[in-house]
């Protein structure tokens, strides 16, 4: 144990080795701390004094250098001033020098200038010359071929005339025929139109069937003289049909057999029918009756251009039946009977074979082709008749267009000349290659 005592109060007291060591080393560490800091403040103040001592040493080395360049650069200035001065010198001189050079240089330009232009307005009066020449036959050559255009438009224009006329009067029974079949039609379709409206459903039915009886009956004695045509009264099959049409030779033999069907409707009906709505019931009727053709004469679907073109075989749907409008009813009866008549002779073999009980199926087969195929062609024909037509009207348009390309070439023609008379040697020369290199080699 150690005994210290307190600096303070002067008591004496007692500590271990422990307490001991921790207290000398309190003391020891509060004296280096100590030391320390006086060595730091030391240190610091030895620091700016060298600071000092340095800047002092720079700042007198720094004016020695400053005092050095400014004798040098007074020199330098010197110098300057002195090269300055012998350049203004040599300058004066030299100007001395181009000046005389340029007052030789001008008397020399002036003098080549002249001849220059000599030069220049000889070559021009020659280039023009020669480009007169040039413009003249160019004028002449465009004055040619103007006329040559101008010859060959009048020729172009007594041809289109010629062809107009030649066409005009080639077609011009045909547009007559045209524009008369379409005026009659169009009163045909104004006359049923108005005299429908004045009838009832029942009424216009039975006045169709009575007109078509008239129409036929104006030529039965003339040319229908072996032909009977009368209105169905056999009901026995449950239905039947309006009129039948059959024909004989002299002989008997029959020619042909027509099933007739009219039908008609009220624009004010309320019920709207349709041509295929019959289609089965005729057929039948003609099976029934034992005829060769079913024909149905109609008025429906007045606006339905399938059935306005003129005779329609419907043979499609049910076997020799054709739909026509009451115009048709006595072509239809001719065609049929004619082509039954270039017929009759295989009609008279077919009946002797068939006298001599013997199968000639395939030979009836061809007959009702050549025949099917006749009134097929027939239908083709009056459509190409309406096709003919259309073409004649758009030749006609095709001619016009013919003069309008015609007339527009003479307006260009007729530019063509302004721009050959508006020609000057000015707008010739003006811009011309070749006057510009002419110019350049002078």
């Amino acid at each position: 144990m150690n005994e210290i005592i307190c600096p303070n109060c002067s008591k004496a007291f007692k500590v271990d080795e422990a307490g001991f060591a921790d207290i000398v080393k309190q003391v020891r560490d509060h004296q280096f701390e100590e030391e320390l800091a006086q060595r730091l403040e030391l240190a610091q103040k030895e620091k700016e004094s060298a600071v000092q001592l340095a800047e002092a040493k720079i700042k007198t080395s720094l004016q020695k250098e400053l005092a050095q360049k400014e004798l040098e650069i007074s020199s330098m200035e010197s110098k300057i001033q002195n090269a300055e001065t012998a350049k203004k010198l040599e300058i004066s001189e030299a100007l001395e020098k181009i000046e005389k050079e340029r007052d030789v240089l001008r008397y020399d330009l002036k003098t080549k200038e002249a001849e220059k232009e000599s030069a220049i307005e000889l070559a021009v009066a020659k280039i023009l010359a020669e480009k007169e020449l040039e413009l003249v036959e160019a004028t002449n050559k465009i004055k040619k071929e103007r006329d040559d255009l101008i010859h060959d438009l009048e020729i172009k224009e007594r041809e289109k005339e010629l062809l107009e006329k030649s066409i005009k009067e080639q077609y011009s029974n045909k547009l007559v025929v045209k524009d008369q079949t379409i005026q009659m039609k169009d009163d045909e379709i104004q006359r049923l139109k108005d005299f429908k409206q004045k009838l009832s459903t029942k009424m216009v039915g039975e006045t169709l069937e009575q007109h078509c009886e008239v129409e036929f009956n104006k030529l039965r004695a003339t040319g229908f003289q072996n032909a009977y045509f009368e209105k169905d009264n056999d009901s026995r099959g449950g239905t039947k049909g309006d009129y039948i049409y059959k024909e004989t030779d002299n002989e008997g033999n029959e020619i042909i057999s027509i099933m007739f069907e009219m039908k008609n409707e009220n624009d004010e009906t309320s019920t709207k029918k349709k041509n295929e709505d019959f289609f089965a019931k005729l057929d039948k009727d003609r099976k029934d009756k034992k005829c060769e053709y079913a024909v149905l004469v109609s008025l429906l679907e007045s606006d339905n251009e399938f059935y306005n073109t003129g005779i329609v075989d419907v043979s499609y749907r049910f076997e020799k039946m054709y739909v026509v409008r009451p115009q048709f009813f006595i072509p239809i009866i001719t065609l049929l009977r004619n082509a039954a008549m270039n017929s009759m002779e295989y009609k008279a073999e077919l009946n002797l074979i068939k006298n001599q009980n013997i199968d000639i199926t395939n030979f009836e087969e061809k007959i009702n082709v050549f025949k099917t195929g006749f009134a097929r062609n027939y239908d083709l024909a009056s459509r190409q008749f309406s096709k003919a037509i259309e073409e004649i009207d758009k030749t006609i348009t095709h001619l016009n267009k013919t003069k309008d390309n015609l007339l527009s070439s003479a307006n260009n023609l007729r530019l063509a000349n302004n721009k050959a008379e508006d020609l000057s040697i000015k707008k010739l020369t003006h811009g011309n290659p070749t006057m510009k290199a002419k110019f350049d080699e002078l």
